[in-house]
């Protein structure tokens, strides 16, 4: 029935802080922006290496969402890279706070966290 993700929506508060974080510090491209002016919203839709994977929405005073300690719904963000150490140095770049490297116990697979401009969990997973 299910053949892949199509895409992830993410709710931001702050629509220009979170556009430039995904597309300058992520690296990912925009492939439309659009203005619902009947709900005061804007819809970026972004790709990473050509395949459309996010869609980022502005609302008016969006509620915040409990992200910890554990709460129910989605958990985190995960993406790939080759270069944990690379990644890393890169958001650092950028005065992003990124905790110390773990490694998955199940498959021996280094990772870390770090959040988005709304406190997001994003993972960054080597798979090398």
């Amino acid at each position: 029935m299910l053949s892949k993700i199509h895409h992830i929506a993410i709710i931001c508060s702050d629509y220009e802080v979170s556009k430039r974080f995904y597309t300058e510090v992520l690296g990912l491209s925009v492939l439309q922006e659009v203005y619902r002016e009947e709900r005061d919203s804007y819809k970026l839709d972004l790709a990473l290496n050509g395949n459309y994977i996010i869609e980022l929405f502005s609302f008016p005073n969006p509620p915040s969402r409990v992200s910890r300690p554990e709460a129910t719904g989605l958990r985190h963000l995960a993406f790939q890279v080759t270069n944990l150490e690379s990644a890393v140095a890169k958001l650092q770049q950028y005065n992003i706070n990124v905790e110390p490297i773990r490694i998955d116990e199940f498959t021996g697979k280094r990772f870390t966290f770090f959040n988005d401009p709304d406190d997001l969990p994003i993972e960054l997973y080597e798979d090398n």
